[in-house]
């Protein structure tokens, strides 16, 4: 791409950094060196993970929700206990690194980090294990600066089936709407990112304040189910919310996604089930090793990004690379540093600095400040829903 491209593309930055909507690196930093950020010294450029401060700056990233993720093997108050210890972790991040990082829940103080020169760092927890089926629970995560819930991981939660989990509700029970119903009143955005597209539906017709998906792209142009379909797509402008598109290689690259159903049939008449991650992932690898894996590159991410905006137009779309959450990016999205290339890409196929500057961030701050002024309104009529699952959908059998 032209030179020119990127420096106009670096001007604009400037002035309208990147709000990325998902990043794992609370989790690698927990996997690596038990949270010790002297250990992993983000400050210091070159670090094994897919992110550090120097690259954050080079790719314009001025507000950065951090996944606070415990994997769905933890369940009731392991889960809870782990995602407290997650939401730590950023919070000691911020402390670590106080020149350039500045904890945020909302817009203006999202705003008033980046004036302060520092990238604002919000938290999201993904899956709604993380509550263990109480909004007491939520509530605390709420106090805590936790600004979204997914509603779901990789597996259906007792009351919300997941994208890559066999359905069992058909969508959202009716405490899985209670869920939408006070996160709504707290102000917490609801992340259909990773649920199926029936809990995206039933979410929709729940929910009274915009919606996010904090890392998903476009099933039409990748058929992999943690991709938003076109018809969910479609009720983004009326409901206000907003899709920021995933760099993962197996929801943006058909490709990717074909060679990965082969794997997975491979495995099955291996007798592996592809579930079963401890058997799985070692076939998953050698295989990967010996055959050789097609890769992703900026062209396919390029083109899930505009076949959004062909959906829903240019202000309900966003970015969610999802560094540190998977092991391979597309090529040219390598690390946090590639934000640029992807927006210069675009500004090459005739976007203009208004819709890229949208894209960029101004969309996602945009829903951050109508949920706080949704939460607001609704927050007068309503106290705490005193709901408990058990009343609602019943004791399991």
């Amino acid at each position: 791409m032209p030179g020119d491209t990127l420096t106009r593309i670096r001007a604009l930055l400037a002035d309208h950094p990147v709000v990325d909507g998902h990043n794992d690196l609370p989790w690698e930093a927990r996997e690596r060196t038990g949270y010790d950020w002297d250990r992993l010294d983000i400050a210091v450029a070159g670090q094994p993970t897919h992110t550090d401060l120097p690259r954050l700056r080079e790719g314009g990233v001025g507000a950065q929700f951090w996944s606070v993720f415990v994997p769905a093997t933890l369940q009731g108050d392991a889960a809870v206990t782990a995602t407290l210890e997650q939401v730590d972790a950023v919070r000691s991040m911020a402390a670590r690194y106080p020149d350039a990082l500045a904890l945020a829940t909302t817009r203006a103080e999202v705003e008033a980090a980046r004036s302060a020169g520092r990238i604002a760092s919000l938290m999201g927890a993904e899956g709604g294990h993380s509550i263990d089926s109480s909004l007491g629970t939520l509530r605390m995560l709420g106090a805590l600066g936790v600004r979204y819930l997914t509603l779901t991981h990789n597996d259906n939660v007792p009351w919300a089936d997941s994208a890559t989990d066999d359905p069992v509700l058909g969508g959202l029970s009716a405490f899985g709407r209670e869920v939408v119903r006070e996160m709504n009143r707290i102000g917490m955005l609801v992340d259909l990112s990773h649920v199926s597209a029936d809990t995206m539906r039933d979410a929709l017709d729940t929910t009274e304040a915009p919606v996010v998906f904090s890392h998903s792209s476009a099933r039409a142009v990748c058929d992999h189910p943690r991709n938003v379909p076109d018809d969910v797509l479609e009720r983004l402008p009326g409901n206000g919310g907003v899709c920021m598109v995933t760099f993962v290689p197996r929801f943006v690259s058909q490709d990717v996604r074909d060679w990965d159903l082969d794997a997975s049939d491979a495995a099955v008449a291996a007798g592996i089930d592809p579930q079963d991650e401890a058997a799985f992932v070692p076939f998953y690898l050698e295989r990967r090793d010996r055959l050789g894996r097609p890769t992703a590159s900026l062209d396919d991410v390029v083109r899930h990004v505009e076949h959004v905006r062909e959906v829903v137009g240019p202000e309900h779309l966003g970015l969610g690379g999802d560094y540190d959450g998977v092991d391979v990016l597309p090529d040219g999205l390598e690390d946090v540093s590639g934000y640029p290339r992807l927006l210069a890409a675009l500004a090459d196929r005739g976007w203009s600095d208004r819709d890229l500057a949208a894209l960029a961030g101004g969309n996602a701050l945009r829903v951050l400040e109508e949920a706080e002024e949704r939460a607001a309104a609704i927050s007068a009529t309503r106290g705490p829903s005193l709901a408990r699952i058990e009343d609602l959908d019943g004791t399991p059998a």
